[in-house]
């Protein structure tokens, strides 16, 4: 029987009776062009084509910087459903971060459903570091696309607030929960009822401390630290609740917060002492003339002891850092004087913060953002609106250079006020809407 040729066979590899096609000679230009391919894209000659426009450095620059962002942001979701708890928790890691550093609304927006439920199953199967980061990441996403993300705030509020009340978790994931719970709740939850339960909540784990005393050996140091998670959460809702509420806290709370201000913890101390801060201030808002007379006394004997503390066995940086607070505490307390802070954003923008409500708001976010705080102050439209920076790109106070210092914090304490108590009666008649029903 004759033999047939064979046919090439993959692998380029020719067979016997098979045509050998010979080189064809190549001129000086397909040289170059071979000689520099491997250096050179494609893509790149983009330019040349009808119709194509110039790309300058900047917007190529920009372009590439954003393409590397979204595909390191995507292997990190990815990331999030490895069966290795390492390998999640460095995912979630990534996540975190991105999200502190850049405002990136748009391009999480298609991406949100994804992002939830890949950070709630780390959340509900992880375990220590691991679930701390998940809430995190679950905040962050909050102040990223703002009110928009009530969804994501419905479908992660039962896991985040089980967790936060079990004894038997961590407690750095029982903080890491509270700062998350507060901060969805102050951007993007309009119900006061759900409000007011997790302010409940938090109540429940501060007030363990309420009795105690200073030096006490049923507080331990990580107890102290979640109270202090917890009192800074619950102040945080506390610049949010209507009046009537606020005057239910103001009786309940004014005189037991004696208590935490005798604590051996220095960082809970001081939570203490803006929180009683924070209720005068909100209690003035209603009634100028208002006085605890019942605490009043004790009190203000006891914020003068911890502004001029100097007891030897107590850290000097813990030392000094109580003796500053405690004098602004104070001050407002016994003489209304108010807080007054400068935050520089940008190169001509700046922020007074010149009253407790705002500063709470203000390190409250701080702790989510870390220092991502700065860039989302001068991108993230939530922000500059929750501290009237007005548009992204507008310097709304940069005309205020030219004021005094007194002025500026008049002006900006003048249009928060003016914000709050807005929000305040919109609360109002959800609320009496919601029981009239």
């Amino acid at each position: 029987m004759p033999k047939k040729n064979l046919k090439k066979r993959a692998g380029g590899r020719a067979t016997e009776g098979a045509a050998i096609p010979l080189p064809r000679p190549r001129n000086d230009d397909e040289e170059s062009i071979a000689d520099n391919w491997s250096t050179q894209s494609v893509a790149s000659d983009d330019t040349s084509w009808p119709g194509s426009d110039p790309v300058t450095g900047d917007e190529a620059e920009d372009t590439s910087e954003q393409d590397n962002f979204e595909d390191s942001f995507n292997d990190c979701l990815d990331g999030t459903l490895q069966k290795s708890a390492n390998a999640r928790i460095t995912a979630l890691q990534g996540i975190q971060k991105a999200l502190q550093k850049k405002y990136v609304a748009d391009f999480l927006w298609d991406r949100k459903e994804t992002l939830t439920d890949n950070v709630l199953r780390c959340l509900k199967k992880g375990k220590g570091n691991e679930q701390a980061i998940a809430a995190s990441c679950l905040s962050l996403l909050a102040l990223q696309i703002g009110p928009e993300a009530e969804g994501v705030f419905t479908t992660s509020q039962p896991y985040l607030t089980t967790l936060m009340a079990d004894n038997a978790t961590p407690v750095s994931v029982r903080g890491a929960c509270a700062l998350s719970l507060a901060a969805m709740c102050f951007v993007c939850c309009d119900g006061y009822e759900t409000i007011k339960a997790i302010a409940k909540t938090l109540e429940d784990i501060f007030c363990l401390g309420y009795g105690k005393g200073e030096n006490s050996p049923t507080v331990s140091p990580d107890q102290s630290w979640l109270m202090s998670q917890a009192l800074s959460a619950w102040c945080l809702l506390l610049t949010i609740a209507p009046a009537y509420d606020v005057q239910r806290h103001v009786e309940k709370h004014l005189g037991s917060l004696q208590d935490l201000l005798r604590s051996s913890d220095v960082d809970l101390r001081m939570t203490a002492g803006e929180a009683v801060a924070l209720l005068y201030e909100l209690a003035r808002e209603n009634d100028e003339d208002f006085e605890d007379e019942e605490n009043e006394v004790a009190l203000c004997e006891l914020l003068k002891q911890l502004a001029t503390d100097s007891v030897k066995h107590r850290a000097k940086k813990d030392r000094r850092q109580q003796r500053s607070c405690f004098r602004d505490v104070q001050r407002f307390v016994v003489d209304s004087e108010s807080p007054s802070e400068t935050v520089k954003v940008g190169k001509e923008n700046l922020l007074e913060l010149s009253s407790w409500s705002q500063k709470r708001q203000y390190d409250a976010l701080c702790a989510v953002l870390m220092t991502g705080m700065s860039t989302h102050l001068r991108a993230n439209p939530l922000l500059r609106d929750i501290f009237d920076l007005g548009a992204p790109g507008l310097d709304e106070y940069s005309h205020t250079k030219a004021l005094t210092k007194a002025q500026r914090t008049f002006i900006n304490a003048a249009a928060f006020k003016k914000r709050t108590k807005a929000r305040a009666k919109h609360r109002d008649k959800r609320t009496v809407t919601v029981n009239g029903y």
